[in-house]
């Protein structure tokens, strides 16, 4: 049964199951949070537990962690019983599918009510937790891609920054593809690939959403250029073929010039890669300064018999304080402007390297792509990406392959319509 299927069952079967025992009889000073896997955030969350409570005389708080595998299942199962958690930290493009189907909570009306909150964050990163005008999500954590570059690969190349086109950044791998060597890598998933296509200019569906958009001269060309730069050894085949530990570990081995994924990828590549320094480890923007994000946010479900004191603990636990607690402990951006600026201004002085690499994730956030707000999105991502990987790896021609996708996402299109 495809995810799409499990949360609209989910979500119109709410009170099908008897309720698991540690979710059962929540009362109006209870309240249950669902993150995902970050276990190791335990310590600061009893502080962050703790200190809410004594603002909130007679709160009980129970926490759950699931892996990222895990999670969606296990929520959708409490859901199915109608004893969702209050809070549950979700990440992607997941939330769509809930806040379409009725499952989430709108939080706008809390947000006009209480308007400080809204400028605690970055209005871009805040803006991607919309649909149809309404705001489901407020941010956790947050992530977008940015280019790392190999400084003695590009030394040897005679190369002497970052590329400032999709030419040039085609133009910078080959020259340096050599024997064992290549000259750029991208991860692929959840559309982290979509900024190379859209410094083409190119669009994936129409502004209504009703039709694909991408079949154009300008993506064939793209594609072409891909297809030609992979055959050569200038694009790394793993970008199309690799998830997460493939990419960064051939990144991290010092053999690929330049490297497209999150800023998360800093410390998976730095943990493996002895070379890794501030004299040989670049971080730029993407040409177009375009970059897809990757973020969690925490959201309130429907079905919560708590929704006003859940927007309070929210509200807590994004606060000023907690996510500057949080940037030092994880070394991740929080959207929270005052966290993120107090937070790097501290990192600079420890880890120089680091702290560029967060800093491209508050820069150039208008230019952010791939994070479209569908409920379809699972199904998109397997409608259009098989034909997107036959035409780089050479399987089709670019032409065939878009003509093939188009088919495909429209049939799915005329189906949601």
């Amino acid at each position: 049964m495809k995810r799409r299927s499990v949360v609209k069952a989910a979500l119109t079967g709410a009170t099908v199951l008897a309720a698991p025992a540690y979710l059962r009889a929540q009362s109006s000073k209870k309240l249950s949070i669902l993150t995902w896997n970050i276990a190791d955030q335990q310590e600061l969350f009893k502080q962050e537990f703790a200190d809410f409570k004594a603002a909130n005389p007679g709160v009980e708080i129970e926490w759950l962690d699931k892996k990222g595998p895990d999670l969606p299942a296990f929520y959708q199962t409490q859901i199915v019983a109608g004893t969702p958690p209050d809070i549950v930290d979700l990440q992607g493009a997941i939330w769509v599918d809930y806040a379409a189907n009725g499952g989430l909570v709108d939080l706008t009306p809390y947000l006009q009510k209480e308007p400080d909150v809204a400028k605690r964050f970055n209005a871009d990163y805040l803006k991607g937790w919309a649909y149809q005008g309404k705001t489901y999500l407020l941010p956790f954590y947050v992530a977008k891609t940015l280019l790392y570059y190999n400084k003695t690969m590009f030394q040897e190349a005679g190369l002497a920054g970052p590329p400032q086109s999709f030419d040039e950044l085609l133009g910078f791998s080959e020259k340096m593809a050599k024997a064992e060597k290549t000259g750029f890598l991208t991860l692929n998933f959840d559309w982290l690939y979509w900024p190379l296509f859209k410094m083409n200019g190119i669009e994936l569906l129409s502004p209504d959403g009703k039709k694909a958009a991408f079949n154009t001269p300008q993506t064939a060309d793209a594609l072409t250029k891909l297809a030609k730069a992979t055959a050569s050894g200038g694009v790394n085949k793993i970008s199309w073929t690799g998830r997460w530990v493939e990419p960064n570990g051939a990144f991290a081995a010092g053999t690929v010039g330049m490297l497209h994924a999150h800023s998360s990828s800093y410390f998976f590549v730095k943990g493996q890669g002895p070379w890794i320094n501030g004299q040989t480890l670049g971080a730029a923007q993407l040409p177009g300064f375009w970059s897809t994000p990757t973020n969690h946010g925490f959201a309130i479900s429907k079905g919560s018999k708590n929704p006003d004191l859940a927007w309070k603990f929210i509200t807590h636990v994004t606060s000023d304080k907690w996510a500057s607690a949080f940037f030092k402990n994880r070394s991740v951006l929080t959207a929270n402007l005052a966290a993120d600026n107090a937070g790097l201004a501290e990192m600079e002085k420890t880890d120089p390297l680091a702290a560029a690499v967060l800093r491209t994730q508050i820069e150039h956030t208008d230019k952010l792509t791939g994070n479209w707000p569908l409920p379809y999105d699972a199904e998109l991502k397997d409608a259009f990406w098989p034909e997107i990987q036959n035409a780089a790896l050479g399987r089709k021609e670019p032409q065939k392959a878009l003509a093939d996708a188009e088919r495909t996402v429209n049939r799915l299109l005329s189906r949601k319509a």
